[in-house]
């Protein structure tokens, strides 16, 4: 039995004004369709820094404090400890003191971040606050910033 030969190719036909396959798909890859690939990564780069940009702006408007107002010539001292003395209330933390000694940093107001409190811990908070005389008010600000 003798081995079949393989079928040659078949020869292609060449029409006038058409361009053949090959022809046609290295017009495609040149410059517009390099293009395409860099600029959809790009566009993904992009959608990236957005979204995590994104993230960030959302878990800084999820933040929620206790804003305490003193009355007028309360002195540092006694704003000092309501601060530690309210510390121990769970999931009200006392943001932390400026440290770098501008005449903006001084202290007017005691916050406290209570993002993560419920409401028992915030009435917590509300009942500790009011034991000083010194303390006018307390100002619960949301994510809204009301």
């Amino acid at each position: 039995m003798s081995v079949p030969e393989p079928l040659a190719p078949r020869p292609t036909r060449k029409r006038p004004g058409h361009l053949a396959r090959e022809q046609v798909r290295s017009r495609r890859a040149g410059p517009a369709g390099r293009a395409r690939p860099v600029a959809a990564a790009i566009l993904v780069a992009l959608l990236a820094v957005v979204s995590a940009g994104c993230a960030s702006f959302d878990r800084a408007l999820g933040q929620q404090e206790a804003v305490v107002q003193f009355s007028e010539n309360t002195p540092d001292s006694v704003r000092l400890l309501v601060r530690r003395a309210c510390s121990h209330i769970p999931n009200a933390v006392p943001e932390p003191l400026p440290t770098d000694h501008l005449a903006s940093d001084l202290l007017n107001n005691v916050r406290y971040n209570v993002s993560s409190a419920s409401d028992a811990d915030m009435a917590r908070l509300q009942v500790c606050l009011q034991k000083f005389r010194s303390v006018v008010g307390i100002q619960f600000n949301g994510p809204s910033g009301s």
